[in-house]
């Protein structure tokens, strides 16, 4: 069977540490888009982690890693990201990587960059790690796949190809150097050599799995919020980031997810442009604070280190993040967070032109909508650790039930610290 880990909102919330956990009860973990511009942060027996493009499986020995054939494959990365695992202790993961993935190249980073530079105050707020190139490229065909690597005339004859495509804009809209295809050939054709004893056919490897009934993780990057179809376009990422897209950028079978589970944190966070809609957002001493003592050091993204805008649970959005993303169990995390608070509030509704909705809009509603609040006790105390759920304070639970009511969603788990086993599990009462 085939479980998903996927973000009900705009990233962040917390996918890395139950991939993390739940990959005990797996055989495979598989990364299945995006690329190294977002991060999951893990802490467990080893230390403090930020993958980027490693599966969130690679700290059991007995799970085999797939980066699928919808990653951003920046190999100079993977194999770097490797070698620290690898150094802080961590026994060498087995890991495949799919030979049809394609290749994130140098030319993707720099027009990434050079567009959010052109762009100036309405730029998207990118990672500028090249994403949105590289799936610009994917799409037009003109991209450069893994299995290009081991046949050099093909390679030369592709490369040769886009970077003349890429030269064009460098001089002529970017006012920049060339890059030299020659100097991209030799690189990439010692990066291959690292990547070698990685490759190969991942969507065979994975049917085969589910033909042996073995249980397959699909670990998706970021949340709802930022896909190109169903989020707040234009400020989105370029991949799907919706379970459903684990049937294409991993390669298995609709049928065969029978499980998707969606995290949430307990309030909100986004790292992004000042420009995208945010309704909850929290500013001020007010969002100071809870930026503060967000997450395990903050809220800070684990790529960029930018400080995350951080906003009060948001109902609406994570209600559509839910439904958009097929949620049969969320997960909630950070409930520790917001012992300090004497009152929780929580985005409730939307106010667009005078009237209340529930329901989530297109982005040019959401750029008018703002929130409506509900004030919900505190339980003024601290609970990270907590893995008995009825241990927690009434109000904790209180505000469970609540946020569950409001999604739609069945609340099977409560995170209550960052640690693999601070988890408290509930029975949901939907």
């Amino acid at each position: 069977m085939v479980k998903a880990i996927v973000g009900a909102n705009w990233g962040d919330e917390g996918k890395g540490k139950l991939t993390d956990m739940l990959a005990s009860q797996s055989d495979i973990v598989v990364r299945f888009q995006g690329g190294a511009n977002a991060g999951h942060t893990i802490i467990n027996d080893y230390g403090r982690f930020a993958l980027h493009t490693l599966p969130s499986g690679v700290f059991y020995p007995h799970i085999t890693n797939v980066v699928g054939n919808g990653v951003a494959l920046d190999i100079a990365k993977l194999v770097q990201e490797l070698e620290e695992v690898e150094a802080q202790g961590v026994p060498a993961p087995k890991l495949i990587v799919s030979d049809r993935a394609q290749l994130l190249m140098p030319y993707h980073i720099l027009q990434d960059v050079y567009e959010e530079e052109r762009l100036g105050g309405r730029a998207f707020g990118s990672t500028k790690s090249g994403i949105a190139p590289f799936y610009s490229d994917k799409y037009a065909k003109t991209g450069i796949q893994l299995c290009d690597l081991f046949d050099e005339p093909r390679l030369r004859e592709r490369l040769t190809a886009a970077v003349e495509l890429k030269n064009v804009l460098f001089e002529h809209l970017y006012h920049r150097p060339p890059v030299s295809a020659e100097e991209m050939m030799a690189q990439l054709l010692e990066l291959r050599e690292r990547v070698r004893p990685y490759v190969g056919d991942t969507a065979a490897f994975l049917h085969q799995a589910l033909d042996e009934g073995k249980t397959i993780l699909l670990e998706g990057q970021l949340g709802s919020m930022k896909d190109p179809d169903l989020g707040i376009f234009p400020m989105t990422t370029s991949s799907h980031t919706l379970a459903g897209y684990g049937c294409v950028g991993a390669g298995v079978p609709p049928t065969a997810i029978q499980d998707v589970i969606c995290v949430t944190k307990a309030y909100s966070s986004c790292v992004g442009s000042s420009t995208e809609p945010f309704v909850s957002e929290v500013a001020g001493p007010e969002g100071d604070e809870l930026r503060r003592r967000g997450g395990d050091h903050g809220e800070f993204g684990a790529t960029t280190g930018r400080p995350r805008r951080v906003g009060w649970f948001d109902a609406v959005a994570t209600r559509y993040g839910c439904m958009v993303q097929g949620a049969t169990q969320a997960a909630l995390t950070c409930l520790d967070v917001l012992g300090y608070l004497d009152k929780v509030p929580v985005c409730t509704g939307y106010e667009i032109d005078g009237q209340v909705t529930r329901s989530f809009p297109t982005t040019p509603a959401l750029l008018r909508a703002k929130p409506v609040f509900e004030l919900l006790p505190g339980w003024k105390c601290d609970v990270r650790g907590c893995t008995d759920y009825d241990a927690l304070p009434a109000n904790a639970k209180a505000y469970v039930d609540f946020l569950e009511e409001r999604i739609g969603a069945p609340i099977t788990m409560v995170s209550t610290g960052p640690k693999r086993e601070e988890m408290a599990y509930r029975t949901p009462k939907l």
